[in-house]
């Protein structure tokens, strides 16, 4: 049995990290585009169904992070995802 200790430097220091991921979702894009999409997003873009996303959601083809009950995509996934559909 391995037993790891988590101390609270380690607790602050993924307070911090998080603290920051969620600032740049947040971040209006500035110029550039979003890097995180909703599924809305994502349906619209790619033109299909909730059921079709939620298909390649559960296949492993898109990934995704979820926080609470709602779902991001990375842009750059959804483009991998066009690229290699296109080939």
């Amino acid at each position: 049995m391995n037993l790891e200790i988590i101390t609270k430097e380690d607790l602050r220091e993924f307070k911090n990290e998080m603290l920051g991921e969620i600032k740049q979702l947040m971040q209006p894009g500035q110029g550039q585009s979003k890097k995180w999409l909703k599924s809305n997003e994502v349906r619209k873009l790619l033109n299909i169904s909730p059921g079709t996303l939620q298909n390649l959601r559960i296949n492993g083809t898109l990934s995704f992070t979820r926080i609470g009950s709602i779902m991001y995509y990375k842009l750059e996934d959804i483009n991998k995802l066009l690229e290699g559909g296109l080939r």
